[in-house]
Parts: C-alpha cells; sequence; structure tokens
C-alpha cells in the first residue's frame, strides 16, 4: 500500500484512539471514587462501670466484709425449741433510775424479753440516758423518756430491735414498755412506764395489736412507784421538738424538765434494800 495511504488512514485514526484513552482512565478514576473507605481498626467494647455499693448509714466499712462461717444447725432439744438461742445472763436484771424528783429501781425480765433488756442495758452501760427527760406524760396513761434532752432534741440511736410483744407480760400499771413507732420493729431508746391498766378491757389497750403488733413489755417498777406518781401528776405543755426529721411540735410535755440523772445496773440484793 502506498505510504501516502498510510498516513491518511492514521490521521482518520488517531484522534478515536485518544478518546478511547482519555474515557478509560476516567472510567478507571470513578471506579476508585466508588470503592467504600477502610474501616476503622476495631477497638476493644468498653462495658460501663457500675457504681459501687452504698452500704447502709451508720454501717460503713473500710474492707469488704467477709463472709461469716456456716455453722451446724443445731438439732432441737426435745420439749423446746432452740432455734432462738436466749443471752446468756440472769433471769431478772436491776437498774436503779435516779431522777429530778426522784429515785426509782427498774427490773428487767431477761427471761421473758430477752432482746429488749439486752437493747436497754446496752444503753444504760453507755449512759446513754444520762441527761435525757420524760418528755410525754399523760396522768392517765404513761410516762415516756429516754429519747430527749432538756432542750427537746432527740438523740441519735442505734437501730431499732425485734418486737417481743409476744412474751406473755402485759402493759399494766407499773409495766415498763418499749416505745416505737407506727412500724413494729421500731424501738431503740424509748420506754414508757404505766401508770394505770393499759391492757384487756381498757379505753387504751396496748396489747391490742396495732399494725401488725402491740407493745412489748421488758420489765416492771421493782421500787418507787410513789416517784413515777409525782411525775405523771407534772404540769405539762406544748412545745416544739428537734427531731431528725426536722422541728416537730410536741404535746403533753412537762412544763418543768423531768431529767433523769443516770442509770446504773444494781445487784438484786442491792435492789431488795429499797423497798420500803
Amino acid at each position: 500500500m502506498p505510504s501516502h495511504y498510510s498516513r491518511s488512514l492514521f490521521a482518520l485514526v488517531r484522534p478515536l484512539l485518544v478518546s478511547a484513552l482519555v474515557l478509560g482512565a476516567a472510567a478507571a478514576a470513578s471506579a476508585q471514587d466508588r470503592t467504600p473507605p477502610a474501616a476503622p481498626p476495631a477497638t476493644p467494647e468498653t462495658k460501663p462501670t457500675s457504681p459501687p455499693a452504698v452500704p447502709e448509714l451508720g454501717n460503713r466499712p473500710s474492707k469488704p466484709a467477709e463472709k461469716p462461717a456456716e455453722k451446724p444447725a443445731e438439732k432441737p432439744k426435745e420439749g423446746g425449741d432452740t432455734t432462738t438461742a436466749k443471752p446468756a445472763g440472769p433471769a431478772l436484771e436491776y437498774v436503779q433510775m435516779s431522777t429530778s424528783m426522784g429515785t426509782v429501781v427498774l427490773e428487767l425480765n431477761r427471761e421473758k424479753a430477752p432482746i429488749s433488756v439486752e437493747n436497754f442495758l446496752s444503753y444504760v452501760d453507755k449512759g446513754f440516758y444520762a441527761g435525757t427527760i420524760f418528755h410525754r406524760v399523760i396522768p392517765t396513761f404513761v410516762i415516756q423518756g429516754g429519747g430527749f434532752t432538756a432542750d427537746m432534741t432527740q438523740k441519735a440511736t442505734e437501730k431499732p430491735i425485734q418486737n417481743e410483744w409476744q412474751n406473755g407480760l402485759k402493759n399494766v400499771r407499773g409495766s415498763l414498755s418499749m416505745a416505737r413507732t407506727p412500724e413494729p420493729h421500731s424501738a431503740t431508746t424509748q420506754f414508757f412506764i404505766n401508770v394505770a391498766d393499759n391492757t384487756d378491757g381498757s379505753m387504751n389497750n396496748l396489747d391490742q395489736p396495732r399494725g401488725g403488733a402491740a407493745y412489748a413489755v421488758f420489765g416492771r417498777v421493782f421500787s418507787g412507784m410513789e416517784v413515777v406518781d409525782q411525775i405523771k401528776d407534772v404540769p405539762t405543755g406544748s412545745v416544739t421538738a428537734t427531731t431528725p426529721q426536722g422541728k416537730a411540735p410536741m404535746s403533753n410535755v412537762p412544763k418543768t424538765p423531768v431529767v433523769i440523772v443516770k442509770m446504773t445496773r444494781i445487784s438484786a440484793e442491792e435492789a431488795k434494800k429499797t423497798v420500803k
């Protein structure tokens, strides 16, 4: 073929070849743009951290509590239930309560109310009752004390105890019982002495369950009931008290504070000497 024909044909084909090369490059670039970006390197899963458990107020251990060793269950003895062991100690304990109006000796019945007696004695031994007052005095009902100071500020206490109201002891005149809130198992330090028979058949029957339980008797006035009768007749009025929940109105409060100067344990022989 003559050379001038080859040059003419190449001149015609060249633009087509250039166009094909340009289109191919553009297509390759477009395909590269549609390729998804590489995923970032995986990181370990981070789980939310739970807040540490908060112990009950007043019981904040510095280290985790150890689980007590399990003891084998005791075999019940014939004729009685040993699942609840009674604290060691004499069946009857005696406490001398010195007040600003005289001395009263209390007999505590550990055999019938072991929990209440141990609780009461623990506060006696710590001197808790010194400086507290009889803050509720009703001459036909009770005198109640052991929780407030003379300026009507309520003292802080330990944890409440189990209610022992089903022990056979009754809220008769001269009996000693644990005061509490409407919650059955809320007694701590406050107590009352019945100045009337507040039992079956009375208008103020404290042996009648209220909210699931009655009021637990744990002792009696052994001597000094005449002092109790003097306290029940003091003039009373209404005041504002300071409690952990804030200010609260209170009625039947003696106008002149009847102060518990101190409480001390005494022996049965010493208690007998106080009986007139």
